[in-house]
This record gives C-alpha cells, sequence and structure tokens, in this order.
C-alpha cells in the first residue's frame, strides 16, 4: 500500500480483491459514459460499455491482471489493470476525480511494480481520450486502430513506450 494526498485529502494505493469487482465495473461504466463522451457517439460509448455492467465479463477480463485502485477517503478514485510483461489494459478515473491526479499516482505505481519486474517495454490501447495522457507519459502512437464492439467501430490508438530502469522513466521523463 502507498499513500500521498490528492487536493489535500489523503490517497491510498492498493491492490485489488474480488470483492471490488462490482465497484471497477461501476467506475469504469461512469468513466466512460461521462469522461468519454466528448470523444465518442452515444451509440459507440453504449457499444464499448452497455448498461448495467455485467459482473461475470468483469470477473473474468479482471482474472490474470494485476488490478491497482487509488482511494480517497474510502471512495475508489480510479483503477489500472496491467500485466507482467507491461501491458497496461485498462486505466480510469472517476468521474469526479478526473483531471486531479489520480491516473498519474496509479500509473506510476504500477510502472515501479512493472519495472521491478524486469519490463522494459510499455503497450496500452488508448482511447481518443486516454491518448494526452500517455503521450505525456512518453508513449508514441504504434498504430491507428479502429476495433468492434457490437457492430460499431471505435477508434483507439496502440501506443508503447520504451524504459530501461529507475532513472528511465516514462512518468519522470516526460512529466509536466
Amino acid at each position: 500500500r502507498e499513500t500521498g494526498t490528492l487536493d489535500n485529502s489523503p490517497t491510498m494505493i492498493r491492490y485489488s480483491v474480488d470483492c471490488d469487482c462490482e465497484s471497477i465495473a461501476a467506475l469504469f461504466t461512469a468513466s466512460v459514459h461521462q469522461i468519454a463522451a466528448r470523444s465518442y457517439s452515444p451509440e459507440q460509448l453504449a457499444a464499448w460499455t452497455p448498461e448495467p455492467p455485467d459482473l461475470e465479463h468483469w470477473q473474468a477480463r479482471l482474472a490474470g491482471l494485476e488490478t491497482l485502485l487509488a482511494e480517497v477517503e474510502g471512495e475508489m478514485a480510479g483503477f489500472i489493470c496491467f500485466t507482467g510483461s507491461g501491458h497496461i489494459e485498462m486505466l480510469f478515473t472517476a468521474p469526479s476525480f478526473s483531471r486531479r491526479g489520480v491516473a498519474s499516482r496509479l500509473y506510476k505505481a504500477a510502472v515501479s511494480k512493472m519495472l521491478a519486474s524486469g519490463v522494459t517495454e510499455l503497450s496500452t490501447e488508448a482511447s481518443i481520450e486516454a491518448r494526452p495522457f500517455f503521450e505525456s507519459k512518453g508513449f508514441k502512437i504504434a498504430e491507428v486502430q479502429v476495433v468492434e464492439r457490437s457492430s460499431v467501430r471505435l477508434k483507439r490508438f496502440l501506443m508503447t513506450a520504451h524504459c530501461e530502469g529507475p532513472g528511465d522513466r516514462p512518468d519522470e521523463e516526460h512529466a509536466a
């Protein structure tokens, strides 16, 4: 567990447990439908994450991923899911915590864990909304992708970054 402050409120970063699944799914759904609404149509949002979330789907989706949560005063503020090979599967913040440093804290904690296990290449598939965040961390677009969900097309970006060790972290090199 790591702690810090966010807008003078104590923030805790911790690993998720099975009982967090419903809260993770709810946060993801709220984030997509509220934050990503700036870049995607209502039809695309509904295809990306139907409401209400399917908890069996979420349990299967989270299995095999490492998931860190950020909590502020007991409220889930965001989460990041990643693999041991350096792929960031998901990074989302609750709409009420958007643009308050939650994603950066989660990203930094996840990268530290990946670097400690010897990862040197990071990757993610970023949405239109997430692309600027990952670019600010040193990621470059490797490929523009169009994926299909429920017969609806969504644009995203395969992005990659290289890091070799504690002195070469994308989050430190390119932080604003």
